[in-house]
């Protein structure tokens, strides 16, 4: 016996509405969700989250931009070092070799006594030499074999790393300083507003002298130029730069800290003898080079000649050898030049923002 439609047809409609129902409530949780979604995604998007990179990502108060070369102790002892001194102004660098350590003794020594600090490049590989100085433990050393100092200066004398000196002195080790006091120098360098500077050299006593300006004037505390009528200089006081104004040599320069920042951009990486730069120092005086850059007479030094790592000294027979080594030497620092001289001239003509001050 079949069941009436009627029942049926009323199941069906309840089903339906049923159905419905559901699908009304579905609806409206779809439409919940999609409205949240689109209000966190909304936030998200107009507050995007700012990722600093570098030392920016860093709150700014703990970054140290700037090093020093101040020895510190491992532990706090509650004595004070032997060696602090809150005066510490002036950085000596010196590539150095254990010949030349009776030398570089007395050089060294001028410095430590003023509490200025002492940084020592060792070209020859010995170190463990040194020890037998008092003074030794003061001071920094760091060895490479056969390098140059333009090669130490270029990887370890960073600006941000030496910015607390105020004062660089980039030296040779073959230097006698019987009448040069650092200190009084310094002053001298302050009161005359000279960034870059080298001691003048005493004539009678040096023995490797390349150029007239850097030969000292009795007569004079400071010295910004020569004066030649010789065809070959024509140096007068309409001179604008090297030789004859704004120049020093490579063998005992001294920078201020601003100028020091200039000049360690101006020091190629590979180019290690330094060729070429002495000429394009007066770029980084921070001004007028006639003006900025000078030769001190009064606290004067005497240049030995003895040539750099190590060579024997220019008065002394030279072995074969060591003829041969610097032969090649020279050879190189002379294709240094080129190189150097090539950089600069297609540095000037690619950067068209750059004009040179000098050419007036």
């Amino acid at each position: 016996m079949k069941p009436p439609r009627r029942r049926y047809g009323l199941l069906a409609v309840v089903v339906t509405l049923i159905v419905l129902a559901s699908l009304q409530i579905q609806f409206h949780h779809l439409k919940e969700d999609r409205l949240t979604g689109d209000r966190t995604f909304a936030t998200t998007t107009t507050d995007p989250v700012h990722w600093r990179t570098g030392a920016e990502g860093l709150p700014r108060g703990i970054v140290h931009s700037n090093s020093d070369m101040y020895l510190r102790p491992l532990w706090d002892s509650g004595a004070n070092p032997k060696n602090k001194n809150d005066n510490h102004n002036a950085l000596l660098a010196m590539a150095v070799g254990i010949s030349q350590m009776q030398n570089v003794d007395i050089m060294a020594r001028k410095f430590l006594n003023q509490n200025y600090t002492v940084m020592l490049f060792h070209y020859d590989g010995n170190v463990d030499g040194w020890h037998n100085l008092e003074w030794s433990d003061k001071a920094i050393h760091i060895l490479a074999r056969n390098q140059t100092k333009w090669w130490f200066a270029k990887r370890f004398l960073h600006p941000d790393v030496v910015a607390i000196y105020g004062f660089i002195f980039l030296w040779d080790e073959d230097l006698g300083v019987d009448n040069f006091d650092p200190r009084r120098y310094l002053d001298i360098m302050v009161s005359e507003g000279l960034e870059i500077t080298q001691p003048a050299l005493d004539p009678d006593l040096s023995t490797d002298i390349h150029h007239r300006i850097t030969i000292r004037n009795k007569m004079m505390k400071v010295h910004r130029r020569i004066y030649d009528n010789r065809a070959s200089m024509n140096c007068s006081d309409g001179s604008k730069g090297p030789p004859c104004t704004g120049w020093v040599e490579g063998m005992a320069p001294v920078f201020s800290r601003a100028a020091w920042r200039c000049v360690w951009h101006l020091i190629q990486n590979d180019l290690i003898h330094g060729w070429g730069l002495d000429m394009k120092l007066g770029y980084c005086a921070q001004g007028d080079r006639a003006e900025k850059v000078g030769v001190i007479d009064s606290e004067y030094v005497v240049h030995q000649g003895i040539p750099s790592l190590g060579g024997p000294s220019l008065s002394s027979k030279t072995p074969r050898r060591s003829l041969d080594l610097r032969t090649h030497i020279r050879r190189q620092s002379s294709a240094e030049l080129e190189k150097f001289k090539e950089r600069w001239n297609r540095a000037v003509r690619e950067d068209e923002e750059w004009t040179d001050p000098f050419d007036t």
